[in-house]
């Protein structure tokens, strides 16, 4: 490996460790439910799951898992005003 490869690679790993740099704005991700796997998006503080769950009740089991496991790195709720 290079030097510049391995300055790139020290300043990733210094990246990672910092989350708060990171703020996901956006994605969907396939989650491999119990039951069957559902398609869960984000987008700019809403959340999405094909569940009957979420259908119902506008948050379940895939959505609350992606919040912990993201925690900070999501971006805020867009305000209704």
């Amino acid at each position: 490996m290079d030097n510049g490869m391995i300055r790139k690679y020290a300043k990733a790993k210094q990246y990672a460790e910092e989350r708060e740099r990171i703020t996901f704005k956006t994605f969907t991700v396939e989650f491999d439910g119990m039951n069957n796997p559902h398609y869960v998006s984000y987008d700019n503080g809403a959340w999405q799951c094909d569940c009957d769950y979420f259908i119902g009740r506008g948050r379940c089991s895939h959505t609350m898992a992606l919040e912990i496991i993201l925690d900070t790195m999501l971006a805020a709720e867009e305000s209704s005003d």
